[in-house]
Protein backbone atom coordinates (compact mmCIF):
# COMPACT_ATOMS: atom_id res chain seq x y z
CA UNK A 1 0.00 0.00 0.00
CA UNK A 2 1.39 3.42 -0.89
CA UNK A 3 1.88 5.77 1.98
CA UNK A 4 -0.36 8.82 2.19
CA UNK A 5 1.71 12.00 2.36
CA UNK A 6 0.51 15.54 1.72
CA UNK A 7 3.86 16.72 0.46
CA UNK A 8 6.61 15.42 -1.81
CA UNK A 9 9.02 14.15 0.78
CA UNK A 10 11.65 11.51 0.03
CA UNK A 11 9.33 8.60 0.82
CA UNK A 12 6.69 10.01 -1.53
CA UNK A 13 9.28 10.34 -4.30
CA UNK A 14 10.37 6.75 -3.76
CA UNK A 15 6.77 5.56 -3.79
CA UNK A 16 6.04 7.58 -6.92
CA UNK A 17 8.93 5.99 -8.79
CA UNK A 18 7.92 2.50 -7.69
CA UNK A 19 4.26 2.96 -8.63
CA UNK A 20 5.14 4.59 -11.96
CA UNK A 21 7.42 1.69 -12.85
CA UNK A 22 4.73 -0.82 -11.93
CA UNK A 23 2.07 1.05 -13.93
CA UNK A 24 4.28 1.39 -17.01
CA UNK A 25 5.07 -2.30 -16.75
CA UNK A 26 1.35 -3.06 -16.97
CA UNK A 27 0.71 -0.63 -19.80
CA UNK A 28 3.98 -0.94 -21.73
CA UNK A 29 2.60 -3.12 -24.51
CA UNK A 30 -0.55 -1.01 -24.94
CA UNK A 31 1.54 2.15 -25.22
CA UNK A 32 3.94 0.49 -27.66
CA UNK A 33 0.93 -0.52 -29.78
CA UNK A 34 -0.22 3.08 -30.37
CA UNK A 35 3.25 4.51 -31.09
CA UNK A 36 2.96 6.12 -34.55
CA UNK A 37 4.73 9.46 -33.98
CA UNK A 38 7.43 10.66 -34.54
CA UNK A 39 8.44 7.19 -35.80
CA UNK A 40 6.09 4.21 -35.89
CA UNK A 41 8.61 1.87 -34.25
CA UNK A 42 6.39 0.58 -31.43
CA UNK A 43 8.77 1.22 -28.53
CA UNK A 44 7.45 4.27 -26.63
CA UNK A 45 6.07 2.24 -23.72
CA UNK A 46 9.26 0.24 -23.47
CA UNK A 47 11.44 3.36 -23.57
CA UNK A 48 9.39 5.06 -20.86
CA UNK A 49 9.59 1.94 -18.69
CA UNK A 50 13.38 1.75 -19.05
CA UNK A 51 13.74 5.45 -18.27
CA UNK A 52 11.63 5.24 -15.10
CA UNK A 53 13.40 2.03 -14.12
CA UNK A 54 16.70 3.90 -14.14
CA UNK A 55 15.16 6.73 -12.09
CA UNK A 56 13.72 4.29 -9.54
CA UNK A 57 17.06 2.49 -9.17
CA UNK A 58 18.82 5.77 -8.48
CA UNK A 59 16.31 6.63 -5.75
CA UNK A 60 16.63 3.16 -4.22
CA UNK A 61 20.40 3.63 -4.13
CA UNK A 62 19.94 6.79 -2.06
CA UNK A 63 17.73 4.93 0.41
CA UNK A 64 20.15 2.01 0.54
CA UNK A 65 22.92 4.40 1.57
CA UNK A 66 20.78 5.41 4.57
CA UNK A 67 19.91 1.90 5.72
CA UNK A 68 22.28 2.02 8.68
CA UNK A 69 21.10 5.49 9.72
CA UNK A 70 18.02 6.33 11.78
CA UNK A 71 16.60 8.84 9.26
CA UNK A 72 15.37 8.59 5.68
CA UNK A 73 16.99 10.68 2.94
CA UNK A 74 15.86 14.28 2.58
CA UNK A 75 13.53 15.11 -0.30
CA UNK A 76 16.20 17.03 -2.19
CA UNK A 77 18.46 13.98 -2.37
CA UNK A 78 15.60 11.78 -3.59
CA UNK A 79 14.37 14.11 -6.35
CA UNK A 80 17.88 14.81 -7.58
CA UNK A 81 18.60 11.09 -7.72
CA UNK A 82 15.35 10.54 -9.60
CA UNK A 83 16.24 13.17 -12.17
CA UNK A 84 19.82 11.97 -12.57
CA UNK A 85 18.74 8.35 -12.92
CA UNK A 86 16.23 9.27 -15.60
CA UNK A 87 18.83 11.34 -17.44
CA UNK A 88 21.46 8.62 -17.66
CA UNK A 89 18.91 5.91 -18.43
CA UNK A 90 16.67 7.81 -20.87
CA UNK A 91 15.67 5.80 -23.95
CA UNK A 92 14.12 7.07 -27.15
CA UNK A 93 12.39 10.33 -27.88
CA UNK A 94 9.73 9.83 -25.20
CA UNK A 95 12.13 8.73 -22.49
CA UNK A 96 14.43 11.67 -23.14
CA UNK A 97 11.55 14.14 -22.84
CA UNK A 98 10.34 12.45 -19.65
CA UNK A 99 13.85 12.76 -18.23
CA UNK A 100 13.76 16.49 -18.86
CA UNK A 101 10.31 16.75 -17.24
CA UNK A 102 11.63 15.02 -14.12
CA UNK A 103 14.74 17.18 -14.15
CA UNK A 104 12.58 20.31 -14.34
CA UNK A 105 10.51 19.15 -11.38
CA UNK A 106 13.59 18.24 -9.36
CA UNK A 107 15.03 21.71 -9.80
CA UNK A 108 12.06 23.13 -7.89
CA UNK A 109 11.24 20.30 -5.47
CA UNK A 110 14.81 20.19 -4.19
CA UNK A 111 14.12 23.59 -2.57
CA UNK A 112 10.78 22.59 -1.02
CA UNK A 113 8.10 19.98 -1.40
CA UNK A 114 4.71 21.37 -0.43
CA UNK A 115 1.70 21.93 -2.72
CA UNK A 116 2.89 25.31 -3.98
CA UNK A 117 6.30 23.88 -4.88
CA UNK A 118 4.60 21.04 -6.77
CA UNK A 119 2.64 23.60 -8.82
CA UNK A 120 5.85 25.41 -9.62
CA UNK A 121 7.65 22.15 -10.37
CA UNK A 122 5.06 21.05 -12.93
CA UNK A 123 5.23 24.44 -14.63
CA UNK A 124 9.02 24.37 -14.72
CA UNK A 125 8.97 20.81 -16.05
CA UNK A 126 6.66 21.63 -18.96
CA UNK A 127 8.74 24.66 -19.94
CA UNK A 128 12.03 22.75 -19.67
CA UNK A 129 10.73 19.95 -21.88
CA UNK A 130 9.70 22.36 -24.61
CA UNK A 131 13.08 24.05 -24.51
CA UNK A 132 14.81 20.69 -24.90
CA UNK A 133 12.96 19.83 -28.11
CA UNK A 134 14.34 21.52 -31.20
CA UNK A 135 10.94 21.81 -32.93
CA UNK A 136 8.03 21.34 -30.50
CA UNK A 137 4.86 19.85 -32.00
CA UNK A 138 1.37 20.14 -30.52
CA UNK A 139 -0.59 16.98 -29.90
CA UNK A 140 2.39 15.29 -28.28
CA UNK A 141 3.61 14.70 -24.75
CA UNK A 142 4.65 18.37 -24.65
CA UNK A 143 1.01 19.43 -25.00
CA UNK A 144 -0.04 16.99 -22.29
CA UNK A 145 2.68 18.25 -19.93
CA UNK A 146 1.65 21.87 -20.48
CA UNK A 147 -1.99 21.05 -19.80
CA UNK A 148 -1.03 19.25 -16.59
CA UNK A 149 0.93 22.28 -15.38
CA UNK A 150 -1.87 24.69 -16.25
CA UNK A 151 -4.48 22.57 -14.46
CA UNK A 152 -2.28 22.35 -11.37
CA UNK A 153 -1.82 26.11 -11.48
CA UNK A 154 -5.58 26.66 -11.33
CA UNK A 155 -5.94 24.87 -7.97
CA UNK A 156 -6.79 26.93 -4.90
CA UNK A 157 -4.01 28.33 -2.76
CA UNK A 158 -5.05 26.22 0.21
CA UNK A 159 -5.28 22.96 -1.74
CA UNK A 160 -2.84 20.29 -0.63
CA UNK A 161 -0.35 18.29 -2.65
CA UNK A 162 -2.84 15.52 -3.39
CA UNK A 163 -5.31 18.01 -4.89
CA UNK A 164 -2.60 19.58 -7.03
CA UNK A 165 -1.41 16.19 -8.28
CA UNK A 166 -4.95 15.08 -9.08
CA UNK A 167 -5.66 18.31 -10.97
CA UNK A 168 -2.49 17.81 -13.01
CA UNK A 169 -3.52 14.23 -13.79
CA UNK A 170 -7.02 15.23 -14.87
CA UNK A 171 -5.67 18.10 -16.98
CA UNK A 172 -3.21 15.76 -18.65
CA UNK A 173 -5.87 13.14 -19.30
CA UNK A 174 -8.19 15.71 -20.90
CA UNK A 175 -5.35 16.97 -23.09
CA UNK A 176 -4.45 13.42 -24.08
CA UNK A 177 -7.98 12.81 -25.35
CA UNK A 178 -7.63 15.82 -27.65
CA UNK A 179 -4.33 14.81 -29.25
CA UNK A 180 -5.86 12.94 -32.24
CA UNK A 181 -7.43 16.23 -33.32
CA UNK A 182 -4.16 18.14 -33.00
CA UNK A 183 -1.79 15.82 -34.84
CA UNK A 184 -2.99 14.46 -38.17
CA UNK A 185 -1.06 11.19 -38.02
CA UNK A 186 -2.75 10.34 -34.71
CA UNK A 187 -6.18 11.13 -36.11
CA UNK A 188 -5.64 8.89 -39.14
CA UNK A 189 -4.46 6.02 -36.95
CA UNK A 190 -7.27 6.56 -34.45
CA UNK A 191 -4.97 6.73 -31.41
CA UNK A 192 -3.88 9.18 -28.75
CA UNK A 193 -0.24 10.20 -28.47
CA UNK A 194 1.79 7.35 -26.99
CA UNK A 195 4.22 9.58 -25.09
CA UNK A 196 1.32 11.60 -23.72
CA UNK A 197 -0.38 8.47 -22.52
CA UNK A 198 2.82 7.43 -20.79
CA UNK A 199 2.97 10.79 -19.01
CA UNK A 200 -0.64 10.41 -17.86
CA UNK A 201 0.35 7.02 -16.42
CA UNK A 202 3.29 8.58 -14.56
CA UNK A 203 1.08 11.37 -13.19
CA UNK A 204 -1.49 8.80 -12.09
CA UNK A 205 1.25 7.15 -10.06
CA UNK A 206 2.06 10.56 -8.53
CA UNK A 207 -1.56 10.92 -7.41
CA UNK A 208 -1.47 7.51 -5.78
CA UNK A 209 1.88 8.22 -4.11
CA UNK A 210 0.71 11.42 -2.37
CA UNK A 211 -2.94 10.50 -1.72
CA UNK A 212 -2.82 6.73 -1.19
CA UNK A 213 -5.56 6.26 -3.77
CA UNK A 214 -5.09 5.49 -7.45
CA UNK A 215 -7.11 7.64 -9.87
CA UNK A 216 -9.49 6.18 -12.39
CA UNK A 217 -7.50 5.17 -15.45
CA UNK A 218 -9.49 5.44 -18.67
CA UNK A 219 -8.18 6.44 -22.07
CA UNK A 220 -9.89 7.11 -25.36
CA UNK A 221 -8.80 6.27 -28.87
CA UNK A 222 -6.73 3.29 -27.76
CA UNK A 223 -7.08 0.18 -29.94
CA UNK A 224 -7.35 -3.30 -28.47
CA UNK A 225 -4.65 -4.51 -30.85
CA UNK A 226 -1.66 -3.04 -32.62
CA UNK A 227 -2.80 -0.28 -34.97
CA UNK A 228 -1.92 -0.37 -38.66
CA UNK A 229 0.91 2.03 -39.38
CA UNK A 230 -0.24 4.94 -41.55
CA UNK A 231 1.48 5.06 -44.91
CA UNK A 232 3.14 8.38 -44.18
CA UNK A 233 4.80 6.80 -41.10
CA UNK A 234 5.80 3.54 -42.71
CA UNK A 235 8.45 4.99 -44.99
CA UNK A 236 10.56 8.09 -45.24
CA UNK A 237 12.41 9.96 -42.54
CA UNK A 238 15.92 9.39 -41.24
CA UNK A 239 17.25 5.85 -41.09
CA UNK A 240 18.94 5.91 -37.66
CA UNK A 241 18.19 6.84 -34.09
CA UNK A 242 21.32 8.03 -32.28
CA UNK A 243 21.44 8.43 -28.50
CA UNK A 244 24.41 9.14 -26.26
CA UNK A 245 25.37 10.67 -22.94
CA UNK A 246 27.65 13.66 -23.32
CA UNK A 247 29.97 15.46 -20.97
CA UNK A 248 30.21 19.00 -22.32
CA UNK A 249 29.86 22.70 -21.47
CA UNK A 250 26.67 24.68 -22.08
CA UNK A 251 28.26 26.62 -24.94
CA UNK A 252 29.44 23.46 -26.66
CA UNK A 253 25.96 21.95 -26.36
CA UNK A 254 24.40 25.04 -27.94
CA UNK A 255 26.67 24.56 -30.95
CA UNK A 256 25.89 20.83 -30.96
CA UNK A 257 22.14 21.52 -31.13
CA UNK A 258 22.63 23.67 -34.21
CA UNK A 259 24.82 21.03 -35.85
CA UNK A 260 22.47 18.13 -35.14
CA UNK A 261 19.40 20.10 -36.15
CA UNK A 262 20.92 20.38 -39.60
CA UNK A 263 21.63 16.65 -39.76
CA UNK A 264 18.21 15.23 -38.90
CA UNK A 265 15.04 15.59 -36.87
CA UNK A 266 13.40 14.56 -33.56
CA UNK A 267 16.27 16.35 -31.82
CA UNK A 268 16.04 16.38 -28.03
CA UNK A 269 18.93 17.45 -25.81
CA UNK A 270 18.33 17.31 -22.07
CA UNK A 271 20.46 17.75 -18.98
CA UNK A 272 22.80 20.38 -17.61
CA UNK A 273 25.63 20.87 -15.14
CA UNK A 274 28.04 19.25 -17.57
CA UNK A 275 26.05 16.06 -18.31
CA UNK A 276 23.60 15.76 -21.21
CA UNK A 277 21.51 13.13 -22.94
CA UNK A 278 21.39 13.60 -26.71
CA UNK A 279 18.72 12.05 -28.95
CA UNK A 280 18.35 12.58 -32.71
CA UNK A 281 17.11 10.80 -35.85
CA UNK A 282 19.58 11.03 -38.74
CA UNK A 283 20.65 9.36 -41.95
CA UNK A 284 24.34 9.77 -41.14
CA UNK A 285 24.84 8.22 -37.72
CA UNK A 286 28.59 8.70 -37.89
CA UNK A 287 28.23 12.44 -38.36
CA UNK A 288 25.93 12.66 -35.32
CA UNK A 289 28.49 10.89 -33.16
CA UNK A 290 31.34 12.99 -34.56
CA UNK A 291 29.40 16.11 -33.63
CA UNK A 292 29.27 14.82 -30.07
CA UNK A 293 33.02 14.19 -30.08
CA UNK A 294 33.60 17.78 -31.17
CA UNK A 295 31.34 19.05 -28.38
CA UNK A 296 32.76 16.98 -25.54
CA UNK A 297 32.98 13.35 -24.47
CA UNK A 298 30.14 11.14 -25.73
CA UNK A 299 29.65 7.67 -24.22
CA UNK A 300 26.96 4.98 -23.94
CA UNK A 301 26.41 5.51 -27.64
CA UNK A 302 23.37 3.67 -29.02
CA UNK A 303 22.61 3.54 -32.75
CA UNK A 304 19.42 1.85 -33.95
CA UNK A 305 18.54 1.36 -37.61
CA UNK A 306 14.81 1.86 -38.06
CA UNK A 307 13.20 -1.16 -39.72
CA UNK A 308 16.43 -3.14 -39.95
CA UNK A 309 18.58 -5.34 -37.78
CA UNK A 310 21.07 -3.56 -35.59
CA UNK A 311 24.65 -3.91 -36.72
CA UNK A 312 26.49 -6.26 -34.36
CA UNK A 313 30.23 -6.56 -33.88
CA UNK A 314 32.17 -7.90 -36.85
CA UNK A 315 32.29 -11.46 -35.56
CA UNK A 316 29.61 -13.67 -37.05
CA UNK A 317 26.63 -14.12 -34.66
CA UNK A 318 25.52 -17.61 -33.69
CA UNK A 319 22.04 -18.64 -34.72
CA UNK A 320 20.48 -19.16 -31.27
CA UNK A 321 21.28 -18.70 -27.59
CA UNK A 322 19.56 -18.97 -24.22
CA UNK A 323 19.79 -16.24 -21.58
CA UNK A 324 18.98 -17.40 -18.05
CA UNK A 325 18.56 -15.53 -14.76
CA UNK A 326 19.99 -17.65 -11.93
CA UNK A 327 19.74 -17.15 -8.14
CA UNK A 328 23.19 -18.47 -7.22
CA UNK A 329 26.72 -19.19 -8.44
CA UNK A 330 26.15 -22.94 -8.46
CA UNK A 331 23.32 -22.78 -10.97
CA UNK A 332 25.25 -20.18 -12.91
CA UNK A 333 28.00 -22.71 -13.54
CA UNK A 334 25.48 -25.39 -14.42
CA UNK A 335 23.73 -23.20 -16.98
CA UNK A 336 27.03 -22.04 -18.46
CA UNK A 337 28.03 -25.67 -18.97
CA UNK A 338 24.78 -26.12 -20.88
CA UNK A 339 25.79 -23.25 -23.16
CA UNK A 340 23.55 -20.53 -21.71
CA UNK A 341 24.43 -16.91 -21.05
CA UNK A 342 23.65 -16.15 -17.41
CA UNK A 343 22.56 -13.17 -15.32
CA UNK A 344 23.10 -13.51 -11.58
CA UNK A 345 20.20 -12.44 -9.35
CA UNK A 346 21.85 -11.64 -6.05
CA UNK A 347 19.79 -11.88 -2.84
CA UNK A 348 17.64 -8.75 -2.61
CA UNK A 349 19.03 -7.37 -5.89
CA UNK A 350 16.94 -8.50 -8.88
CA UNK A 351 18.56 -7.67 -12.21
CA UNK A 352 17.38 -4.59 -14.09
CA UNK A 353 16.20 -4.73 -17.67
CA UNK A 354 19.47 -3.14 -18.77
CA UNK A 355 21.39 -6.13 -17.38
CA UNK A 356 19.14 -8.49 -19.30
CA UNK A 357 19.61 -6.51 -22.51
CA UNK A 358 23.37 -6.56 -22.00
CA UNK A 359 23.24 -10.35 -21.53
CA UNK A 360 21.26 -10.74 -24.74
CA UNK A 361 23.92 -8.70 -26.54
CA UNK A 362 26.69 -10.80 -24.97
CA UNK A 363 24.98 -13.92 -26.26
CA UNK A 364 25.64 -12.49 -29.73
CA UNK A 365 22.92 -14.50 -31.45
CA UNK A 366 20.24 -13.83 -34.04
CA UNK A 367 17.68 -15.71 -31.91
CA UNK A 368 17.50 -15.68 -28.11
CA UNK A 369 15.31 -17.52 -25.62
CA UNK A 370 15.02 -15.54 -22.38
CA UNK A 371 14.27 -17.36 -19.09
CA UNK A 372 13.66 -14.84 -16.22
CA UNK A 373 13.01 -17.56 -13.59
CA UNK A 374 11.13 -15.15 -11.32
CA UNK A 375 7.51 -13.97 -11.44
CA UNK A 376 8.59 -10.54 -10.20
CA UNK A 377 10.78 -10.08 -13.28
CA UNK A 378 7.95 -10.40 -15.79
CA UNK A 379 7.76 -6.68 -16.64
CA UNK A 380 11.53 -6.23 -16.52
CA UNK A 381 12.11 -9.20 -18.82
CA UNK A 382 9.38 -8.08 -21.22
CA UNK A 383 10.94 -4.63 -21.51
CA UNK A 384 14.40 -6.13 -22.09
CA UNK A 385 13.02 -8.44 -24.78
CA UNK A 386 11.34 -5.51 -26.52
CA UNK A 387 14.54 -3.47 -26.43
CA UNK A 388 16.54 -6.36 -27.91
CA UNK A 389 13.94 -6.83 -30.66
CA UNK A 390 14.36 -3.16 -31.54
CA UNK A 391 18.04 -3.93 -32.04
CA UNK A 392 17.27 -6.69 -34.53
CA UNK A 393 17.39 -9.77 -32.28
CA UNK A 394 14.55 -12.28 -32.39
CA UNK A 395 13.66 -12.87 -28.73
CA UNK A 396 11.23 -15.35 -27.21
CA UNK A 397 10.38 -14.73 -23.56
CA UNK A 398 9.34 -17.90 -21.71
CA UNK A 399 7.68 -16.72 -18.45
CA UNK A 400 9.48 -19.10 -16.09
CA UNK A 401 8.65 -18.29 -12.48
CA UNK A 402 11.41 -20.25 -10.72
CA UNK A 403 14.94 -21.48 -11.36
CA UNK A 404 13.82 -25.12 -11.48
CA UNK A 405 11.47 -24.29 -14.35
CA UNK A 406 14.40 -22.70 -16.16
CA UNK A 407 16.50 -25.83 -15.62
CA UNK A 408 13.69 -27.95 -17.07
CA UNK A 409 13.41 -25.68 -20.10
CA UNK A 410 17.16 -25.63 -20.68
CA UNK A 411 17.29 -29.43 -20.48
CA UNK A 412 15.12 -29.81 -23.60
CA UNK A 413 16.70 -26.97 -25.57
CA UNK A 414 17.84 -28.10 -29.01
CA UNK A 415 19.35 -25.37 -31.21
CA UNK A 416 19.10 -27.56 -34.31
CA UNK A 417 15.30 -27.42 -34.18
CA UNK A 418 13.39 -24.51 -35.70
CA UNK A 419 13.13 -21.54 -33.34
CA UNK A 420 9.38 -21.91 -32.86
CA UNK A 421 9.61 -25.66 -32.18
CA UNK A 422 12.40 -25.12 -29.68
CA UNK A 423 10.45 -22.41 -27.84
CA UNK A 424 7.31 -24.59 -27.73
CA UNK A 425 9.28 -27.55 -26.30
CA UNK A 426 11.02 -25.38 -23.69
CA UNK A 427 7.75 -23.68 -22.71
CA UNK A 428 6.06 -27.04 -22.30
CA UNK A 429 8.88 -28.37 -20.12
CA UNK A 430 8.79 -25.29 -17.89
CA UNK A 431 5.01 -25.38 -17.64
CA UNK A 432 5.06 -29.04 -16.62
CA UNK A 433 7.36 -28.30 -13.68
CA UNK A 434 5.82 -27.41 -10.33
CA UNK A 435 8.14 -25.42 -8.11
CA UNK A 436 8.66 -24.88 -4.41
CA UNK A 437 11.14 -23.28 -2.08
CA UNK A 438 11.87 -23.15 1.62
CA UNK A 439 12.17 -19.84 3.42
CA UNK A 440 12.65 -18.64 7.00
CA UNK A 441 9.82 -16.49 8.41
CA UNK A 442 11.11 -13.07 9.47
CA UNK A 443 8.12 -12.17 11.66
CA UNK A 444 4.76 -13.41 12.85
CA UNK A 445 2.22 -13.19 10.04
CA UNK A 446 -0.84 -14.74 8.46
CA UNK A 447 -0.27 -17.18 5.61
CA UNK A 448 -2.34 -19.52 3.46
CA UNK A 449 -1.26 -22.31 5.81
CA UNK A 450 -2.06 -20.46 9.05
CA UNK A 451 -0.13 -18.19 11.39
CA UNK A 452 3.65 -18.46 11.34
CA UNK A 453 6.11 -17.22 13.93
CA UNK A 454 9.48 -15.60 13.38
CA UNK A 455 12.03 -18.35 12.69
CA UNK A 456 9.53 -20.88 11.35
CA UNK A 457 10.44 -22.71 8.15
CA UNK A 458 7.94 -21.98 5.38
CA UNK A 459 7.34 -24.28 2.45
CA UNK A 460 6.07 -22.30 -0.55
CA UNK A 461 4.53 -24.25 -3.43
CA UNK A 462 3.94 -22.35 -6.67
CA UNK A 463 4.46 -19.12 -4.76
CA UNK A 464 2.03 -19.69 -1.86
CA UNK A 465 2.84 -20.83 1.68
CA UNK A 466 1.59 -24.41 1.93
CA UNK A 467 3.59 -25.81 4.87
CA UNK A 468 4.79 -24.31 8.17
CA UNK A 469 7.47 -26.35 9.94
CA UNK A 470 10.04 -26.15 12.68
CA UNK A 471 13.09 -27.34 10.73
CA UNK A 472 14.26 -27.68 7.15
CA UNK A 473 14.23 -31.51 6.78
CA UNK A 474 10.70 -31.93 8.14
CA UNK A 475 9.32 -29.07 6.08
CA UNK A 476 11.08 -30.29 2.93
CA UNK A 477 9.59 -33.79 3.32
CA UNK A 478 6.10 -32.36 3.80
CA UNK A 479 6.48 -30.14 0.73
CA UNK A 480 7.66 -33.09 -1.37
CA UNK A 481 4.74 -35.23 -0.21
CA UNK A 482 2.25 -32.54 -1.18
CA UNK A 483 3.83 -32.02 -4.58
CA UNK A 484 4.20 -35.73 -5.40
CA UNK A 485 0.63 -36.51 -4.35
CA UNK A 486 -0.39 -35.20 -7.78
CA UNK A 487 2.21 -37.41 -9.50
CA UNK A 488 5.65 -36.79 -10.92
CA UNK A 489 8.58 -38.38 -12.69
CA UNK A 490 11.56 -36.28 -11.65
CA UNK A 491 12.39 -34.32 -8.51
CA UNK A 492 15.00 -31.56 -8.74
CA UNK A 493 16.65 -30.32 -5.53
CA UNK A 494 18.79 -27.17 -5.49
CA UNK A 495 20.66 -26.74 -2.19
CA UNK A 496 21.82 -23.42 -0.78
CA UNK A 497 25.45 -23.02 0.25
CA UNK A 498 24.81 -23.61 3.98
CA UNK A 499 22.68 -26.74 3.51
CA UNK A 500 24.57 -30.02 4.19
CA UNK A 501 24.73 -32.83 1.63
CA UNK A 502 23.08 -35.06 4.21
CA UNK A 503 19.78 -33.27 3.60
CA UNK A 504 19.88 -34.17 -0.08
CA UNK A 505 20.69 -37.77 0.81
CA UNK A 506 17.77 -37.94 3.23
CA UNK A 507 15.32 -36.41 0.77
CA UNK A 508 16.48 -38.72 -2.03
CA UNK A 509 15.86 -41.68 0.24
CA UNK A 510 12.43 -40.31 1.18
CA UNK A 511 11.45 -40.05 -2.50
CA UNK A 512 12.90 -43.45 -3.36
CA UNK A 513 11.05 -45.23 -0.54
CA UNK A 514 7.73 -43.50 -0.96
CA UNK A 515 7.37 -42.94 -4.69
CA UNK A 516 8.25 -45.68 -7.15
CA UNK A 517 9.74 -44.71 -10.53
CA UNK A 518 10.44 -41.12 -9.40
CA UNK A 519 14.05 -40.05 -9.96
CA UNK A 520 15.87 -37.34 -8.03
CA UNK A 521 18.63 -35.02 -9.24
CA UNK A 522 20.56 -32.70 -6.91
CA UNK A 523 22.40 -29.44 -7.70
CA UNK A 524 24.38 -27.06 -5.55
CA UNK A 525 22.96 -23.54 -5.93
CA UNK A 526 25.64 -21.71 -3.99
CA UNK A 527 24.77 -18.37 -2.36
CA UNK A 528 21.02 -18.02 -2.95
CA UNK A 529 18.09 -16.59 -1.00
CA UNK A 530 16.34 -19.91 -0.31
CA UNK A 531 18.01 -22.80 1.54
CA UNK A 532 16.26 -25.25 -0.79
CA UNK A 533 14.56 -25.09 -4.19
CA UNK A 534 12.40 -27.99 -5.35
CA UNK A 535 11.03 -28.86 -8.75
CA UNK A 536 8.71 -31.71 -9.70
CA UNK A 537 8.23 -32.67 -13.33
Amino acid sequence: MPQTADDMDAVAVRTWCSLALEALGREREAIDAINVYPVADGDTGTNLYLTVESAAQAVEAVFAAHETATTVPVAADAVRAMAHGALIGARGNSGTILAQLLRGMAGVLSDGHDADQLRRALTKAAAAARQAVAHPVEGTVLTVATAAAEAAGRTAADDGTAAVARAAYEGARTALEATPGQLAVLGRAGVVDAGGRGLVTVLGALVEAVSGRAPERTYVAVPATVVPVPEDCAEGGPAFEVIYLLEATDDAVDRLRTRLDGLGDSLVVVGGDGLWNVHVHVDDAGAAVEAGVEAGRPYRIRITHFGADRVHPHTEPVQRAVVVVVPGDGLRGLCKEAGATTVLARPGEPPASGELVDAIRRAHAREVVLLPNDAELRHTAAAAAEQARAEGVRVALIPTRAAVQGIAALAVHEPDRSFDEDVVAMTAAAGATRYAELAVAERQSWTMAGICQAGDILGLIDGDVAVIGEDVPETARNVLDRMLAAGGELVTLVLGEDVPDSLADALEEHVREGYLAVDTVVYRGGHQCAPLLIGVE
